[in-house]
């Protein structure tokens, strides 16, 4: 994962082309591993924020990679190569295996742009804990690889520089598996992951407090939020 534009961020296209490239290995029978990973110092490091400041960049829901993700059979790496954080994090949840590089630095930024982000409040709770969703999501912490290893979120931490051999080692003893076997386990254990739709992540980012969270991150200040605290049915008209 790359994008030369803008390398710190994940372009509309790439969240569609990562999708599209999952279902692309499915069809091919000669493929059965998908090992994805980031450039320079950063694995995938969420969506554009500057992009939802243009005109007219919020008219259509935004394709992601998640649900073919949450579904498919093949197996998925993620070789988490440095700064990881939003749906870098649900990537990373949602592989079969994700290795880290003891550099990586971890995030879950979403709540500070003002937006409430379906895929962390579905994918966290499951895996970490409510208690633990919380304080990473409330309080848009950086944590470490290790203590993301600890919690759950990944499931394994490696030296930087043995980071590769780690992802070709991995590979190797997915391609071990029964294809078949292998995919019903994975279909069973992520019954205990609840599916999003993509149209509520659409819905997150056209609130008017997200608006404000984009325009302020693009202008280099801090968002001054309504003081007004929505009630749970409030909110998630809202949303």
């Amino acid at each position: 994962m790359g994008n030369p534009d803008r390398p710190h961020t994940v372009s509309d296209a790439m969240y569609a082309g990562l999708g599209r490239l999952i279902e692309k290995v499915e069809a091919d029978p000669d493929l059965d591993v998908l090992v994805v990973t980031g450039s320079g110092d950063v694995f995938i490091a969420g969506g554009d924020p500057a992009a939802h400041t243009q005109d007219g960049a919020d008219g259509e829901d935004v394709e992601l990679p998640f649900p073919i993700l949450h579904r498919t059979g093949i197996a998925v790496i993620a070789v988490i190569n440095g700064h990881c954080q939003a749906s870098g994090v649900w990537f990373a949840v949602l592989a079969d295996v994700a290795v880290a590089s003891d550099r990586a630095r971890f995030r879950l930024p979403e709540l500070r742009l003002g937006v409430a982000a379906p895929w962390s409040s579905a994918i966290l709770p499951a895996v970490v804990g409510l208690a633990r969703a919380k304080e990473l999501a409330l309080t848009a912490r950086s944590f470490s690889a290790d203590e993301a290893l600890s919690m759950g979120l990944i499931g394994r931490v490696v030296p930087h520089d043995e980071l590769e051999d780690a992802a070709e080692r991995i590979a190797a003893d997915l391609r071990e598996t029964g294809p078949a076997a292998r995919a019903a386990w994975k279909a069973a254990a992520h019954q205990h992951i609840p599916l999003v739709d993509d149209r509520s992540v659409g819905a997150s980012i056209r609130t008017a407090e997200a608006h404000e969270g984009f325009t302020a991150y693009a202008e280099r200040r801090p968002p001054v939020w309504s003081p007004r605290h929505p009630g749970s049915k409030d909110a998630q008209r809202d949303v």
